[in-house]
This record gives structure tokens, sequence and C-alpha cells, in this order.
């Protein structure tokens, strides 16, 4: 595969990367200090503010909760207070962002 050099700045292709690496960038930012839910591969579920991630998906919650996974469908249990959480990208299933939370924020939607 032939790689083009322009001379006078990046091609149409790199523009739109970029583009959509800002618009993605600003979505993200626009989260930070939001409650997220964060449900894990072994089950367990983790409440809290969304401080930052990584390019792997890790993220990081502050203020953070752990749900266990409950075989009873009625009771949730006392959640476990963790504080300061790092959650490795591998392990996350899902995450969304509390209702709550969004009131503040525009143009989002309830799950990321």
């Amino acid at each position: 595969m032939a790689t083009m050099i322009e001379e006078n700045g990046p091609s149409s292709h790199e523009q739109s990367e970029v583009s959509s690496s800002s618009q993605a960038r600003q979505k993200l930012e626009g989260l930070l200090n939001k409650n997220m839910r964060i449900r894990m591969t072994d089950g367990r579920t983790l409440v809290g503010l969304f401080l930052c991630t990584d390019r792997d998906c890790n993220v990081i919650l502050g203020s953070a909760q752990e749900f266990l996974k409950s075989t009873d469908t009625f009771s949730q249990g006392e959640p476990r207070v963790l504080g300061l959480a790092m959650i490795p990208g591998h392990h996350v299933v899902s995450i969304e962002v509390e209702a709550d939370s969004l009131e503040d924020a525009q143009g989002f939607g309830a799950n990321c």
C-alpha cells in the first residue's frame, strides 16, 4: 500500500479522523464528574464519579461503591465503600451514566 504525502497539510482522511477524535474527546470531557454505573465481568457493579480513562479503556472512579451480584433478586445488599477505584478496561461489561447527573449535561444519552 502506497502512502501519499501532501505538502499542504494533512489529507482529508486525516482531518476527518481528527474531527471525530475531537468530538469524542469533547463528549468524554462532558461526562467528567458525572455519576457512572459500571458493570464488570465478574458480576460486580461499581458506582462512582467518573474521573478519567485511558487508551486501554481503564476507568478511574472517585467515591466508588461496590455492589455484589445478588442471587436473590429482591435484595441488593449493602454497598462496600471503595473510595478511589481503577477498573481495568477488559473487565468492563457496560457503562451507564446515572440520570441524576445528566440533568446538568446537554446532549448526552443515558447509556454510553
